[in-house]
C-alpha cells in the first residue's frame, strides 16, 4: 500500500506539472497578441498621416464656383477645377496648365476669352480697328502693331528678344502666367523671380498687355 500512495503521488505531481506547463503557455500567447496589436495601432496613425496629405489652393476666374479647395497632395489643376464646378463655357482653358501639379496656398486663375481678347486690344495702337489689331498681333505670335511685346501672348522665342530676357527668364514669364493668369499690368512683371526694378526700367517701354 505505501508504494501505491507514492507512486499515485508521483503521478499526481507530473500531471500538475504538465497542465500547469500547458495553462503557463497559453497565458503567454495571449500576452503576446496584444504587443503586436499595439505596435500596428501605433504605425497606423504615421501611414494614414502619410496617405491624407493634403494641400489648400485658390481656384478663381472663369470656373463656376471660385473659393478654396483642399485636395490631396499631387493633384493637378484639372482636378482643382473640376472641384470648383468645372470651366464656364467662356474660359479661355489652353491659357493655363491643367496639368501642373498643385502646390500648398497657389493660386489658379481661370481667364475669360472676352478678358484676353480686351487685353490684346487694348495693346494695339490707338485708332487701329479691333480686328486688325488683333490679327497682327496673333501673326507676330504676341508682338502688337505698336511694335510692342505682348507678355500675356508672346511665346518663349519673342520674349527672349527683349533686353536682359534670356530663354530661363523668359520660361518664368510663361509659367507666371500660366500659374497665376494673364498679367493685368506689365508692372506684374516684377513679380516674376530675377526682374527687379532695374531689369524692369529696361522692359516697360517695350512690353504691353
Amino acid at each position: 500500500m505505501p508504494m501505491y500512495r507514492k507512486s499515485m503521488l508521483v503521478l499526481l505531481v507530473l500531471a500538475a506539472a504538465v497542465i500547469g506547463g500547458i495553462f503557463y503557455g497559453l497565458h503567454a500567447q495571449e500576452q503576446a497578441v496584444p504587443l503586436d496589436a499595439a505596435g500596428e495601432q501605433q504605425a497606423s496613425p504615421a501611414a494614414s498621416r502619410a496617405e491624407t496629405a493634403e494641400v489648400t489652393v485658390y481656384v478663381t476666374g472663369a470656373v463656376q464656383k471660385p473659393g478654396l479647395v483642399t485636395v490631396p497632395e499631387g493633384t493637378r489643376i484639372a482636378a482643382a477645377v473640376e472641384a470648383c464646378g468645372g470651366l464656364l463655357p467662356t474660359a479661355a482653358s489652353e491659357s493655363i496648365n491643367l496639368a501642373q501639379v498643385l502646390k500648398d496656398g497657389q493660386q489658379i486663375t481661370v481667364p475669360e476669352r472676352q478678358q484676353l481678347a480686351a487685353q490684346a486690344v487694348s495693346g494695339a495702337a490707338s485708332g487701329a480697328a479691333p480686328g486688325a489689331a488683333q490679327a497682327k498681333a496673333a501673326a507676330a505670335g504676341g508682338a502688337a502693331s505698336s511694335g510692342l511685346v505682348n507678355i500675356n501672348t508672346a511665346d518663349e522665342k519673342l520674349l527672349d528678344t527683349l533686353p536682359g530676357i534670356g530663354p530661363a527668364m523668359a520660361k518664368r514669364i510663361i509659367e507666371y502666367r500660366e500659374t497665376q493668369g494673364p498679367f493685368t499690368a506689365i508692372e506684374e512683371l516684377k513679380r516674376v523671380k530675377g526682374i527687379g526694378e532695374a531689369k524692369f526700367a529696361k522692359l516697360k517701354d517695350k512690353v504691353c498687355i
